[in-house]
């Protein structure tokens, strides 16, 4: 069975006005000494934590994982006063964000100057294990065409500068700025990913290929193909279900689920950042547009004997009808925030990541 594993980014937030705060010295560092089902690590800005599973073969220990790793960032924002928030993008900001110390960062920040003072993002982030270099590209060539699916199901950053943004996920929108974001062009094999990967590195897109910001692409680290187009999720169960998805879509056969040429993927994804499950995208295997829920039923339906392989079909069946009713995460928000303002956002940001119960 193939394993895979889960990375969520949170910010630390403001009780009161829900903009994002540094971590207080010395928080940073007693979290991220944790080592216990998981590691907590820092993130691009001193707000930002991330936390990574170990390799999971089933969406039980993903969860558990994934549980165990939100009380540890839970319980440093209580220490703080602040809240954990699994969320695309803060409700508010002061567009003075603080680069967390090192040399990679660094770089980053001086390549992308000015845009760092609006880049306060979180994504989740999947990878599936794939052994196989050539496999892998067959994989993200695969998933590539249903990103604005995924995107879809999973929007959740619906507010910008204190209002609605119109967008359900406006961290897609701030993502697009990147020079090597959204989807990727299709690949002959893996030396042509090797090759467009060398073509930004010499245009000082990127300094190095751990920069790249495609919303799908190939691990540098491990053997895995890594989904990136989801905002950060509000709940465990709203990224495990992305997680056994994005795994059926890596494994499944190629004949069975996109055609070799698909036009519209990176503006079906800027329907799918506007409108969320509201959108209309294009399907992968028809080239045809449609609306969100139907290509996902199709997704659903062209990867269904991966997920029975994995034991995943009923899991992600209840989490599809779930989503039919709470919402996405977006909408999620937009309801807490038009129900009770900041403090009623503020309260379903804290509930994502609740501190262990006292003993």
């Amino acid at each position: 069975m193939a394993r895979f594993g889960i990375e969520e980014e949170f910010l630390l937030l403001d009780e009161q006005a829900l903009v994002p705060l540094a971590m207080a010295d010395g928080a940073r560092e007693r979290i991220t000494r944790l080592r216990t089902g998981g590691v907590v690590t820092t993130e691009y800005l001193t707000s930002q934590v991330e936390t990574a599973t170990e390799p999971v073969t089933t969406t039980a220990e993903a969860g558990t994982q994934l549980r165990h790793l939100r009380a540890l960032v839970g319980w440093t924002a209580q220490e703080q006063q602040a809240i954990a928030a699994s969320t695309g993008n803060p409700f508010a900001t002061t567009r003075s964000p603080i680069i967390s110390p090192s040399s990679h960062y660094d770089d980053v920040a001086h390549r992308l100057a000015h845009l760092t003072r609006e880049h306060e993002v979180n994504g989740l982030h999947v990878h599936v294990e794939v052994t196989d270099a050539e496999e892998r590209i067959r994989a993200l060539n695969r998933i590539r065409g249903w990103m604005p699916a995924l995107l879809a199901l999973t929007v959740n950053s619906p507010f910008a500068n204190g209002i609605d943004a119109g967008f359900a996920s406006w961290r897609s929108v701030l993502i697009r700025r990147l020079p090597s974001s959204w989807c990727p062009p299709r690949f002959h094999d893996y030396d042509d990913y090797v090759s467009h990967i060398g073509q930004l590195l010499a245009l000082g897109t990127i300094g190095e290929a751990a920069s790249l910001s495609w919303a799908v692409r190939v691990s540098e680290r491990y053997p895995t193909v890594e989904v990136r187009v989801f905002d950060a999720q509000l709940e465990p169960a709203d990224s495990v279900l992305a997680a056994a998805i994005c795994r059926a879509l890596a494994l499944s056969d190629d004949r069975s689920l996109t055609s070799d040429h698909i036009d519209g993927i990176d503006a079906s994804l800027w329907t799918a950042a506007r409108a969320g499950m509201e959108a209309r995208i294009v399907d992968p295997t028809t080239g045809e547009v449609a609306d969100a829920w139907t290509v996902v039923e199709r997704m659903l339906a062209a990867s269904a004997p991966a997920l029975q392989e994995h034991g995943d079909e009923e899991y992600v069946a209840a989490g599809i009808e779930r989503l039919r009713t709470v919402g996405t995460g977006a909408a999620r928000q937009r309801r807490a925030f038009e129900h009770s303002g900041v403090a009623g956002l503020a309260a379903l940001l804290r509930a994502g990541t609740p501190p262990p119960a006292r003993s």
